[in-house]
């Protein structure tokens, strides 16, 4: 696992930055938030929008696991996600959009069939929502992982704005569209 992401209240924020101190932990200020701290190849950003915790580097897992969740949250998600979103492991169709479409440029639509042993493979690899990657590079690489644990039963639409009017003239609503 590479990152991990979860909303705060403001008292967890504070008891987070706490515990980083007792741990040991370098804090730099770093643009759009409340802090930010690393020790060795640990970063812990927590983001003013949100508030929002993202943890990256070596040893996200065993920080969520034995920090965090335990110290901080007050609840074991992580590795329980069969248990807490077992719909997650039952075959289906993974779908995302990115775009507008409209006026700008392409709506783009993929699709990835994700069954008990893809999803895992998703999950380890930090696969989220594309709106919530800040990243191109990431994405690209998110995008390519995909492609390679869905066993090639992916697909993407592009729609470009003058199919994309007419569709929505049919749909009224984007939701319906897709």
């Amino acid at each position: 696992m590479n990152s991990y992401t979860h909303a705060l209240t403001k008292e967890q924020t504070t008891k987070l930055r706490a515990l980083l101190g007792e741990l040991g932990f370098e804090f730099s200020p770093k643009q759009y938030t409340l802090f930010f701290a690393q020790k060795n190849k640990l970063s812990v950003a927590v983001y003013e929008k949100g508030p929002k915790v993202l943890v990256q580097g070596r040893g996200v897992e065993e920080f969520v696991q034995f920090e965090l969740e335990p110290k901080i949250l007050g609840e074991a998600k992580l590795g329980y996600e069969e248990v807490h979103s077992p719909e997650m492991f039952e075959p289906h169709i993974g779908v995302d959009e990115s775009g507008k479409g409209d006026f700008f440029g392409p709506l783009v639509i993929a699709g990835a069939y994700v069954d008990r042993g893809i999803a895992r493979k998703l999950l380890d690899a930090s696969v989220v929502d594309s709106k919530r990657i800040g990243s191109d590079a990431r994405i690209r690489a998110l995008a390519d992982t995909i492609r390679k644990s869905s066993l090639g039963l992916v697909e993407i639409v592009l729609i470009g704005p003058a199919k994309y009017n007419e569709l929505y003239d049919k749909f009224g609503n984007l939701n319906r569209l897709l």
